[in-house]
């Protein structure tokens, strides 16, 4: 098979969707570091045209921590969506487990953008995402996704045209203050 010329890989159209949360939890899980979604942005896009980088944040209703980091996010090209943790249940002891998904939201916006992209990069390694992935390749678009491999599903890896090992993106991870 032929290369594509490199015109034509400049004019693909990307749509980027990026899950914070399931990058963050697997980063300061198994690297003990905070992602730098600035160069997962950069990485994603690749020189290609970008239509729209979207993350999605889940936030506890009254904690203003995390407005540094939605302020940063948007400074750097994403838009971002933002969703409040709801009581799910009471655990043990009393203790509140909360539930916090964009599953069906970033499927939605990539049903949404579908028709202006060529490329999708999700950003997430939730296995769950493979049966929307796969309509999208059927519809002829190229699905690519960023993760940790030590956290995403196999049947995901399977399912897409590249798999990219976010911490082999150069400066994947932000640098430590101190």
């Amino acid at each position: 098979m032929e290369p594509e010329p490199l015109g034509h890989y400049r004019e693909q159209r990307v749509g980027v969707f990026v899950d914070t949360q399931n990058l963050y939890h697997s980063a300061r899980d198994y690297y003990e570091r905070n992602v730098n979604f600035e160069s997962l942005l950069r990485f994603a896009v690749g020189g290609r045209r970008l239509v729209r980088a979207t993350a999605y944040v889940v936030e506890k209703e009254g904690d203003t921590s995390a407005w540094p980091f939605i302020y940063k996010l948007s400074t750097i090209g994403y838009k971002v969506r933002r969703m409040y943790l709801t009581l799910k249940e009471t655990g043990e002891g009393g203790r509140p487990i909360y539930e916090g998904n964009w599953d069906m939201g970033i499927a939605a916006d990539m049903v949404r953008l579908m028709p202006y992209l060529d490329v999708v990069v999700l950003g997430s390694g939730d296995g769950d995402f493979v049966e929307i992935l796969e309509v999208l390749m059927e519809r002829g678009i190229r699905v690519e996704v960023i993760a940790f491999r030590e956290t995403t599903a196999q049947k995901l890896i399977d399912a897409v045209d590249r798999f990219t090992h976010l911490p082999d993106i150069p400066e994947a991870f932000m640098v430590p203050k101190g």
